[in-house]
């Protein structure tokens, strides 16, 4: 099976292309659909409303990730004074987000490898459930799960400004932050997937992160994306 992994598309419609040239059985979108300094908001929501259809028309498995810059217009959340929000076509947004919500998840985790749009610490995890509230073959159900009936546990956490902070939210949370927080358990345990901070290129040789993360915002950089397929890890690109 050839599972696809696309990073923050922020209106970009580079995905078209990827799943053209890579017709997968699996498509994992990272999450942040809006928010783009480019792109102008109407664009934005026509692509989302694309991917919504794409998921709904093909064969192939399609997961749409709820990013930081998705979460803050969805209905019971708002403005919570985070970058990037669009104050203008806010209500617009919110209303194609909430119409299309069931499409909409947290996490994603099969076998050994947990997608979320900016990772899972330990601390927040033992924070949130505590200690002993959690497991780890259970993180993207109880993501999903707590998404669904606490939705502002998500938002942002903390007053550092970039959010590298090991008690940030899995829509918030930086790399440094996260491989620290998970160096002596999760780390062994679970590969994470994760967009949200932006990267030249993804690290496929894995010799800062040990192979045990994949940083891939990079569409708006290098174009790259990630493919998996019989438990391998490969980068393509989009241009």
């Amino acid at each position: 099976m050839k599972t696809v992994i696309i990073g923050d598309t922020h209106g970009m419609s580079t995905w078209k292309l990827i799943v053209d040239q890579e017709k997968p059985d699996k498509v994992v979108f990272i999450g942040d659909y809006f928010d783009s300094f480019d792109i102008s908001g109407v664009e934005q929501i026509a692509n989302f409303k694309e991917i919504i259809e794409y998921k709904k028309s093909t064969e192939a498995e399609v997961v749409m990730l709820i990013g930081n810059h998705d979460h803050h217009y969805f209905p019971e959340i708002g403005n919570t004074g985070t970058s990037g929000y669009q104050q203008g076509i806010a209500p617009n947004i919110t209303q194609v987000i909430d119409e299309n919500r069931e499409h909409l998840q947290m996490a994603y985790q099969f076998d050994d490898v947990l997608y979320t749009h900016a990772g899972v610490s330990e601390t927040f995890m033992d924070i949130t459930f505590g200690k002993d509230g959690w497991r780890v073959d259970s993180i993207g159900d109880q993501l999903n799960d707590l998404f669904k009936y606490k939705p502002k546990t998500f938002v942002y956490n903390g007053r550092d400004p970039y959010g590298d902070n090991v008690y940030q939210t899995p829509i918030w949370i930086r790399p440094r932050s996260l491989m620290a927080d998970n160096y002596n358990k999760l780390r062994k345990e679970v590969i994470q997937v994760v967009g949200h901070t932006q990267q030249s290129q993804i690290n496929i040789e894995g010799k800062a992160t040990g192979g045990r993360y994949y940083f891939i915002d990079t569409l708006g950089t290098s174009g790259e994306y990630l493919v998996t397929e019989d438990r391998k890890f490969r980068v393509g690109n989009s241009r």
